[in-house]
């Protein structure tokens, strides 16, 4: 009777937000690794985000569905383990989907399978050393015994058993050479021993230093033109594929480009009393300090308010505009993996300084790819600070399905005209990039200079409080 196999097999569990699949970026655990319940095995990015996945079992890893850089479908096989023994047995080769109540419970992505984490424990990679005893059957490993390293240049050459009279040479003497045959070799073909460097013990001349310099005499000499030819031919082509959020964002930015007929104005604004306010927020507050854009986000809130034909999108399939009750900020934000754009939801209800709390809070989790993929979908107007790059404008592209995108290039120190006198001022350029469907120039030009003289005035925002 064949014997009844007991791993369980832990599917890709249900995403969200419509995916079907997940790359895998790197296993936690090996095959033959021990695991616990809730503890996280493997991390896989998808067109939303990178997301660390729990299994729902303990007990021996088995097997590992996959590898490194390939694509799972939701509800095929991720990692199969072997309860420890012990434990009571499951049915035959169980296999775990996320509507099961199997294991701790349903895997939800980013907050554990339903239990508190417990004691994570991890097994290390361990170097191995030349020479290092095997390990006792408890995992602990056995006394070393005394041993003398070699130096490396001894030891990375072999060297044939011989007496230390056989290679000493007086200073300035022969060469160290002990076969004949090397000595038969070199004088069939002209070569002086003395020439050579040998790679011997103390330096004595092998036979394969002579068949290394004949070989190099023998080699022809390349042309100085043939040189960088040789440089052009080594070169190779970089090849990155399109995959998880880089694949998104390609997809992402295309469709927009093909569907939205964009329009971009631009202003530049004097941000001198801008700064000078943030600098007294901060002073009054310095528990909770603003950045500019953070004001900036405020005073765009107000102004959406005010011109709520850009809080919105465009509903192709039902043939209308679409304006939104809420504004749900994307805050445009540069991370190792691409760009990504995190929403707050509901903005208009966060003060400064609620709002430069929430800033970094999301620009920060975005960044370390820990934030989950409803996080980074349903934006209706996205804020995009492109002077941290130190550029002063842009024509960026509207993150679809929104309608409009305000951006903020870098404040630098300019001449500006002040009451019909030139003066050293803050200046930065403000441009706005809307979908020409929802609104006209008038609109958009009301909004954009709405934005413009609250940056340069912004005690107008307390006269509308």
């Amino acid at each position: 009777m064949s014997a009844v196999r007991t791993e369980q097999v832990f599917c890709l569990p249900d995403l969200g937000e419509g995916l079907a699949e997940a790359e895998i970026v790197q296993w936690r655990v090996a095959v033959g690794d021990l695991v616990e319940v809730d503890q996280v095995v493997v991390e896989v990015e998808t067109a939303k985000a990178v997301v660390d996945v729990p299994c729902p079992y303990a007990g021996r890893v088995v097997a590992l569905h996959g590898e490194p850089g390939q694509s799972r479908p939701v509800g095929q096989p991720l990692i199969s383990v072997e309860p420890p023994t012990g434990a009571a047995e499951p049915a035959a080769h169980t296999t775990y989907r996320q509507e099961e109540q199997a294991g701790s419970g349903n895997v939800l992505i980013g907050y554990g399978t339903g239990h508190g984490a417990g004691t994570r424990r991890r097994r290390r990679a361990r170097l191995a050393v030349v020479g290092d005893p095997a390990p006792e059957p408890d995992g602990r490993p056995a006394p070393a015994p005394a041993r003398a390293l070699a130096p490396a240049s001894v030891a990375a050459v072999p060297a044939a058993p011989v007496a230390a009279a056989d290679v000493a040479s007086p200073l300035g003497g022969p060469p160290l050479v002990i076969s004949p045959i090397v000595r038969r070799l070199a004088r069939e073909h002209g070569l002086d021993l003395a020439a050579l460097r040998g790679s011997g013990p103390g330096g004595m001349v092998r036979r394969a230093d002579v068949e290394n310099a004949l070989a190099v005499a023998a080699a022809p000499q390349p042309s100085p033109t043939a040189a960088p030819a040789d440089v052009a031919a080594a070169a190779q082509d970089i090849v990155i594929p399109l995959t998880g959020i880089r694949r998104a964002i390609a997809e992402k930015l295309s469709r927009s480009r093909r569907e939205i007929p964009e329009v971009t104005i631009w202003v530049d604004v004097d941000a001198t009393a801008l700064l000078e306010t943030r600098a007294a927020i901060n002073t009054a507050r310095p528990d909770r300090p603003v950045s500019v854009l953070a004001l900036l986000a405020r005073i765009c809130l107000r102004g959406l308010g005010r011109f709520p034909q850009l809080n919105a999108h465009v509903d192709t399939a039902g043939e209308r505009i679409v304006q939104s009750a809420g504004v749900h900020l994307g805050i445009a934000t540069q991370t190792d993996r691409g760009l990504l754009v995190p929403v707050i939801r509901d903005a208009q209800r966060l003060d400064a300084g609620e709002l430069a709390e929430r800033l970094r809070e999301t620009t920060t989790a975005a960044r370390a790819g820990r934030l989950t993929p409803d996080r980074l979908t349903g934006g209706t107007f996205t804020l995009n600070n492109y002077g941290v790059f130190g550029v002063d404008g842009s024509t960026p592209i509207i993150n679809h399905p929104e309608a409009a995108l305000l951006g903020i290039g870098r404040i630098v120190a300019k001449p500006w005209v002040v009451d019909d006198q030139l003066a050293v001022r803050r200046v930065a350029q403000l441009s706005l990039t809307f979908d020409h469907r929802v609104c006209d120039g008038g609109v958009a030009g009301g909004f954009l200079r709405y934005i413009a003289d609250r940056v340069e005035q912004p005690a107008l925002l307390i006269a509308e409080l």
